[in-house]
């Protein structure tokens, strides 16, 4: 830790895992977490146990904690309950989300060591509400992964932005946009890069 911030710079990663924690991660498949950026979920051999997420959507103030992969697949209902919490809360409109993001706020619960809710921010956005975004803001890209269901703005509850941040630079699983003044992050499975 470094003024309270996780020490994840690329240079720390190998040295900064304790053994203990190298081996949660390898045994939960979150291999890519450790500087293995080809292994994936679906590859290594360690790939039934349970993987559990909790939400909280911020603007419906629903919830739901499931368990979305279990015994080496995904749970169909779990998923549509996932795409449901993550609609575009503006339209009603549903998209399946990316089970490889999924994978990436486990990991990021795995990393940072909680066991609390993902507020979400934004999570599915349909092309009109992006593109209302887009006009009122410079933050929010006109061809945003948030329409391809690949993104989500999150905060946790009790655990510092700037954590979130670093832990989900450390993963190197997509991008990671952190916004200071409205705290939150944006994690998303597109190419590798921050902002």
């Amino acid at each position: 830790m470094v003024d309270g911030r996780l020490n994840l710079t690329a240079e720390n990663k190998q040295k900064h895992i304790p053994r203990r924690r190298f081996l949660q991660l390898l045994t939960a498949g979150s291999v890519a977490a450790v500087g293995f950026p080809q292994v994936s979920f679906s590859s290594t051999r360690r790939n039934f146990l349970p993987r559990e997420l909790s939400f909280y959507n911020t603007h419906t103030g629903e919830n739901a904690s499931l368990t979305y992969f279990e015994g080496g697949q995904y749970l169909t209902e779990a998923l549509q309950e996932i795409d449901n919490i993550f609609r575009d809360h503006r339209t009603d409109e549903v998209m399946p989300i990316d089970p490889n993001l999924l994978n990436l706020l486990y990991g990021l619960q795995l990393t940072l060591e909680v066991n609390r809710p993902f507020h979400i921010i934004s999570g599915y956005r349909s092309p009109e509400s992006n593109s209302m975004l887009h006009a009122r803001t410079d933050g929010v890209a006109r061809h945003s992964l948030h329409m391809q269901g690949k993104a989500v703005d999150i905060r946790i509850q009790g655990v510092d932005s700037r954590n979130v941040r670093d832990a989900a630079i450390f993963l190197e699983q997509g991008g990671v946009g952190y916004y200071a003044s409205s705290d939150f992050v944006h994690v998303d499975t597109g190419t590798i890069r921050t902002w």
